[in-house]
């Protein structure tokens, strides 16, 4: 070792062009991943514009309308001039609603964020890319389809879109082959606990209680491994408590529910008689149910038999 220790002792300058010479071989390296990224993006575009070629469509990308020059003078005057501007702002407001439409299934959908988790990770760089992509067509997007744009704005807005649907295609197909392969083993397993509890927050045959307690752990396994969106958690719970009673309903089986029957035996008095109803003057107080025997007032014999009621222990 001490040869190495005089090596490192007298060479130690040694480490300033080494230092030097990584950050140049890195600084290629990210260089070369935009060149590979970018151009991946025109292959895509290009397919994109041979499909819509072969269908027979007058179209420039993948599903886009060409620009026309809408400010041109053209046979029809100015009025034909704005009707072609709103039809191709009409197609492109169509397929930018569509990405946005695609992308959210992805956002909100918890199934679908636990299978593809690189979909809504913005470390990825081909999901930042697209996020990107998103944030300046959804700047550049007009008001309305009446909207007056020059040609320039109009041809600003295509491309964007343009770049906006192909950034989705290849940040959906990247997070397609990578699933879940980013994650440790151990990370693997609690993705696939949330999943098999998924199917039970969201099963209608399960009881209330089972679906808030598959709810709850589904958070917990997520917990560190995927931030869920605001919506996404909203329209989980809101097919989790898709079956649940409400609160109406509820507190109406409670009132359903039958009475306990009192121990305590009702008076004689307020007892009716169903079977025949008499009239309101039976209702009249009782005579009293002990009678006492008449005698004279010149009786010297002593008063009758009075019959005492036997008292009950």
């Amino acid at each position: 070792m001490e040869p190495f220790f005089d090596f490192l002792g007298q060479y130690w300058w040694l480490i300033f062009p080494l230092f030097g010479v990584m950050s140049a071989v890195g600084g290629a390296w990210e260089r070369g991943a935009r060149r590979r990224h970018k151009r991946r993006l025109e292959v895509l575009h290009a397919k994109a514009e041979l499909k819509a070629a072969a269908r027979g469509q007058a179209v420039a990308a993948a599903s886009l309308p060409p620009v026309t020059a809408p400010t041109a003078t053209t046979v029809g005057g100015p009025q034909t001039s704005r009707e072609t501007q709103a039809t191709q702002l009409e197609r492109l407001f169509a397929t930018h609603d569509s990405v946005t439409h695609r992308w959210l299934e992805y956002e909100l959908d918890v199934a679908k964020i636990i299978a593809f988790p690189a979909m809504s990770d913005g470390r990825q760089p081909l999901t930042a890319a697209f996020l990107r992509a998103k944030r300046i067509a959804d700047g550049l997007r007009p008001a309305s389809s009446k909207a007056r744009l020059t040609k320039e704005q109009l041809a600003e807005y295509r491309n964007a879109v343009a770049d906006f649907e192909v950034a989705f295609d290849v940040a959906e197909r990247d997070a397609r082959r990578l699933k879940d392969s980013s994650f440790t083993e151990v990370e693997r397993k609690r993705l696939d606990t949330a999943k098999q509890l998924l199917t039970v927050a969201i099963d209608q045959a399960a009881t209330p209680a089972e679906r808030q307690l598959a709810y709850r752990r589904v958070r917990q396994e997520l917990d560190g491994l995927i931030s869920l969106s605001d919506g996404a958690i909203e329209v989980l719970e809101s097919k989790v408590s898709l079956e649940l009673p409400s609160p109406a309903q509820a507190e109406k089986g409670t009132d359903a529910a039958p009475a306990r029957p009192s121990t305590t035996p009702p008076p004689a008095a307020t007892t009716p008689t169903p079977s025949t109803p008499g009239p309101q003057a039976d209702a009249a107080p009782q005579p009293a149910p002990w009678p006492i025997p008449a005698r004279s007032a010149g009786d010297p014999a002593p008063p009758g038999r009075v019959i005492h009621p036997k008292t009950h222990p």
